[in-house]
């Protein structure tokens, strides 16, 4: 065992390198959140989101500069197949998407008529489905965004329909909802339940659910609970391992649902994303900081 990880499960052990490294790229952040990785330029968004910032990582020259300020306090933020940032603003209680002219488009701000409450993190499935999940982390204080009243009243997993942008609700039996990625195959949807910062002895695990061709969700059964803190952000490999933020490192799930090993970080991890040409250098978003180590799997292609 090195010090940079702690092996749980021998099925760990070749996933990565006894001599890697956590590269420390970026800090002074508040609450670094929501990485999205751009192949085509080699670089990284990623969130700060209580300085209302978002910041640009430049994986060639390793230098950062702000990508957006003010942000609407954005949280989660995913790239599409046509290479545009989709992002959740929790002040502005939206999802929009970044067009290549730079112009912002609004996917969804409303659910039949009332204000959504701080969309949190987003996924785009391959035919342009959107799924995002919208806990009330921004509205429950101006840290994070601007303290308001729920107007649905409750905290959803949303989907957007790709042809007529349509705004269901694909979840509703959620405390609050938080990250979500897809396996390979897009068959699984796996959501994680912070509810547990609201609830006593609340959730704070991951589900998966059955996602059907028309993109309707099944299922619900819980994956993993969490042994440090909380699940927040979390991303797949190719072989179906699970990496998701934990209160002490990145946390590795077998697809059997057993934790198998951890990457040690410094910081509480809030989400988590693979990039680099390979698609196997691990970005880590955690509190004050941007980490990355360079792993020995390859991430989901979703690009």
């Amino acid at each position: 065992m090195s010090q940079l990880t702690e092996i749980l499960d021998p099925r760990f052990r070749r996933l990565v390198n006894s001599n890697a490294r956590l590269d420390l790229l970026h800090t002074g952040c508040r609450w670094a959140e929501g990485p999205a990785y751009f192949p085509a330029g080699r670089y990284l968004v990623w969130s700060d989101i209580p300085n209302d910032r978002m910041l640009r990582f430049d994986e060639t020259t390793e230098t950062v500069g702000v990508f957006r300020s003010p942000a609407g306090y954005s949280n989660g933020n995913t790239v599409d197949r046509q290479g545009r940032l989709v992002t959740c603003e929790h002040g502005n209680r939206r999802v929009t998407r970044t067009e290549h002219d730079g112009t912002i488009t609004v996917l969804a701000d409303r659910y039949e008529g009332k204000r959504l409450n701080s969309p949190n993190d987003v996924v785009v499935r391959s035919d342009g489905t959107i799924y995002f999940t919208d806990p009330a982390y921004g509205i429950d204080s101006d840290y994070e965004g601007h303290k308001a009243d729920s107007e649905i009243g409750a905290c959803h997993v949303y989907r957007i329909d790709p042809r007529s942008g349509a705004v269901t609700i694909a979840a509703n039996d959620f405390v609050r909802p938080n990250g979500l990625a897809f396996s390979a195959d897009e068959r699984t949807l796996y959501i994680a339940d912070t509810g547990a910062t609201h609830v006593a002895d609340g959730p704070r695990h991951i589900r998966t659910f059955a996602v059907s061709e028309e993109g309707g969700l099944s299922g619900g059964e819980v994956f993993a609970t969490c042994t440090a803190g909380l699940f927040d952000g979390f991303r797949l490999d190719e072989d179906g391992r699970l990496w998701t933020s934990a209160g002490d490192g990145v946390h590795c799930y077998h697809p059997d649902g057993t934790l198998i090993g951890k990457v040690r970080v410094p910081e509480v991890v809030a989400n988590v994303v693979f990039g680099g040409p390979k698609r196997n250098r691990l970005y880590i978003c955690a509190t004050t900081s941007l980490y990355a180590v360079l792993t020995c799997v390859n991430g989901v292609k979703t690009f």
